[in-house]
């Protein structure tokens, strides 16, 4: 649940619905209010909604959960730029480089974090144009939420410009030529100027639904002090026009893809997402999305090699952890696919766990528990072994009749690992039991040998001992009769019937002594049947009768249901007859 709300909560972010986001955001923390991640998206939330205190609040939550996550300090440095506090948001942005120095995010927030702080002790200057909409870390959460400019934060050149404004307002007017942006301009004061293209929308993963990536800001290059630069020579320009065509050229491409998987055209899908991998490799969707396609097509070799190329490239890159939990799945997925026996789910689950390490996704989580139980039944199936089984009852036969029963308990119980159907071994190994006084485990494995075989007279009589051996003599009574029902010659059940009905009989004689009917009573009012019985209105008026009405109790006698349940009480020890 709670990651379904976080999940509804990136897809407004992106749609810049911000107070929707911040409500599906704390429905999330709700739910799990020990994830940091859902603190950061909140704040980058409040932030969007220049609600720099609330915003301020969450990113201190973060990094009191996480305490080592460099995202935390980002936010952390946003929302202190927010409320003016650059002193602040410098010491947040340090912080978190001291944990990743490489993280571009930080290495800007900082610079200009400190261009701020700068300005804000110099001398007031004139008002620069379009006053302040370049400054503070809604800039870039504006540009990015909303369709029109969201493929320029990936042009190095537009980049470089709105960082250039954020340090010198006053040099707008050097790149009002330039249509990017004016439109920048038109997202950032609110202002209707075209709709996006096709071409600029975000293309939605195959096989399962994009998440979208509010903990994600743009990551600009990192600021640099201004320098006199030469003019860039046309070449320059050229490349870098080159590969924002190369780039939209390989999202065409990946969108063909996912119409032709969508129609189970696999050979064009896998035509369409190469083409993609070839245009741009600094994508690993197209690799996960062409590895989708290949498991679907059976070619699993093929899958596996896209898969580990995936999160190889996707670390040099730097990519989204999300996309690289996903090709880890979908690699385990593959393995599980193949594996034909137990060992052959240990890389599946292997990948499994990488993938949870990544991204704890649930659908993965499942996918992992279902490989293992598939492994142990297979390691079931694997060393089940008839004769083996059979030796190891005969050593066990051995040990028992040498009196060794702590030992052929061991045989036995390896014997049923071998076979865990035979009734055979239940029975000898409730016998040891029996020997050993462990009645319980006996009682066990006595019933689980009549499971097994309810013609095997054997069965009855190793429940039938234990029954008696705990004193327990109608019950064990029941045993012996029923197993007489099967196997009617049977001398050993007969033997039983008469030493339970002996047992029964000193019972109504009062033939024990007081410490065993204390015993006794005690035992018995500790079974759920005798409860049962006592607590039964019928019953209680019976034994009234018995005492007050003996006329009546006769009658009573006559009915066969009554008449058991009383010779379960005098069994028991409840109740004497005289």
């Amino acid at each position: 649940m709670a990651e379904e709300a976080k999940a509804k909560g990136n897809a407004a972010f992106s749609a810049g619905r911000f107070e929707e986001a911040t409500r599906f955001f704390s429905e999330a923390i709700d739910l799990a209010p020990t994830n940091h991640v859902l603190y950061s998206n909140r704040s980058a939330a409040y932030a969007s909604l220049h609600k720099y205190n609330e915003s301020l609040v969450d990113a201190k939550k973060t990094v009191e959960i996480k305490p080592d996550w460099s995202k935390g300090y980002s936010r952390l440095g946003a929302a202190h730029v927010g409320l003016g506090s650059f002193d602040e948001a410098i010491a947040a942005y340090k912080k978190g480089l001291e944990l990743d120095p490489n993280n571009e995010a930080l290495k800007s927030g900082l610079a200009d974090s400190q261009s701020a702080a700068s300005r804000s002790r110099a001398p007031p200057s004139s008002a620069p144009p379009f006053g302040n909409i370049f400054q503070g870390p809604e800039l870039w959460a504006k540009l990015t939420a909303d369709p029109s400019t969201r493929g320029y934060l990936q042009q190095p050149d537009f980049v470089k410009m709105i960082q250039d404004l954020q340090r010198n307002p006053n040099n707008m007017s050097m790149y009002l030529a330039d249509q990017r942006m004016m439109q920048a301009l038109g997202v950032l004061l609110n202002i209707k100027m075209r709709s996006p293209s096709p071409g600029e929308m975000e293309v939605p993963e195959t096989e399962e639904e994009a998440e979208a990536e509010s903990e994600k800001q743009p990551e600009p290059e990192p600021s640099k002090q201004p320098e006199p630069e030469p003019e860039p020579e046309p070449v320059v320009l050229s490349e870098e026009k080159e590969a924002r065509e190369r780039k939209a050229h390989a999202q065409k491409e990946k969108e063909a893809g996912n119409a032709a998987y969508k129609k189970k055209d696999f050979e064009t899908a896998i035509q369409h997402y190469t083409e993609a991998v070839e245009l741009d490799d600094e994508d690993i969707s197209f690799l996960t999305n062409r590895a989708a396609v290949y498991l679907e097509m059976g070619k699993y070799e093929e899958c596996i090699k896209d898969c580990d190329k995936a999160v190889e490239r996707g670390r040099e890159l730097r990519s989204d952890f999300k996309m690289v939990a996903r090709a880890l799945t979908r690699k385990g997925t593959t393995l599980a696919k193949m594996a034909k026996c137990s060992k052959d789910y240990e890389p599946a689950i292997e990948a499994f766990q990488k993938a949870l390490t990544e991204h704890r996704n649930p659908d993965t989580l499942k996918k992992l528990n279902d490989a293992e139980r598939a492994k142990k039944e297979l390691e079931q199936q694997e060393y089940f072994d008839p004769q083996l089984a059979d030796e190891e009852r005969e050593e066990g036969n051995e040990c028992f009749k040498q009196q060794k029963y702590p030992e052929a308990v061991r045989h036995y119980t390896q014997a049923l690992r071998r076979n865990p159907k035979d009734p055979r071994v239940y029975s000898n190994r409730a016998a040891c039991y029996t020997k050993l006084g462990a009645m319980p485990e006996g009682l066990k494995d006595a019933e689980k040998c009549i499971e097994l075989d309810p013609t095997f007279s054997k069965g009855y009589t190793r429940k039938g001992a234990v029954q008696f051996f705990m004193k327990e003599y109608d019950k064990a009574l029941e045993t012996y009769q029923e197993g007489l029902k099967q196997d009617p010659n049977n001398q050993e059940l007969r033997d039983g019937v008469r030493r339970c009905i002996e047992q029964i009989n000193k019972t109504n004689r009062g033939d024990i002594s007081p410490e065993e009917l204390k015993e006794r009573q005690a035992k018995g009012m500790q079974d759920p049947e005798i409860q049962n019985i006592l607590s039964d209105p019928i019953m209680r008026q019976v034994l009234t009768d018995f005492q007050e009405n003996p006329g009546s109790a006769q009658e009573h006698l006559k009915n066969p249901q009554v008449m058991n349940k009383i010779q379960k009480l005098v069994s028991a020890g409840i109740v004497q007859l005289k």
